[in-house]
């Protein structure tokens, strides 16, 4: 078996509060059922979640500071197979060192995908 996928999404709404992105449900991200890949929803909260920790800084590869995932907990509660979804990242604690987020995932009349909280720590 041969699988392979995209992950493409936008940054919608960016604050010091707040992340929001937008990703279009397309076949790189489907999974053998038809639905969109666990991994892929993971992978797309996370990111939104560390872009919401690193604030307004400038993003470069390696940069220092860039905030570490130390912990994903993830619970799925719906998925679909076309539209698009939404990630809108808040903090739970916001801290120098270890910060918590939030990130509810929605998808079609804002229907409940996932609620995934991530812990990051600073790197140095």
């Amino acid at each position: 078996m041969k699988f392979k996928g995209d992950i493409e999404f936008t940054i919608t709404e960016q604050s010091a509060e707040q992340v929001t992105g937008e990703m279009p449900i397309q076949a790189g991200l489907l999974n053998p059922y038809g639905i969109v890949n666990a991994g892929a929803i993971v992978w797309f909260a996370d990111v939104c979640a560390s872009i919401l920790v690193f604030g307004d800084k400038t993003v470069e590869p390696g940069a220092a500071g860039f905030p570490l995932g130390i912990s994903i907990n993830a619970a799925f509660v719906g998925n679909q197979k076309e539209g698009v979804f939404r990630a809108t990242s808040r903090f739970v604690k916001r801290g120098r060192q270890l910060s918590v987020v939030r990130t509810l995932v929605t998808g079609a009349n804002d229907r409940l995908i996932a609620d995934i909280s991530t812990s990051h720590m600073a790197s140095t």
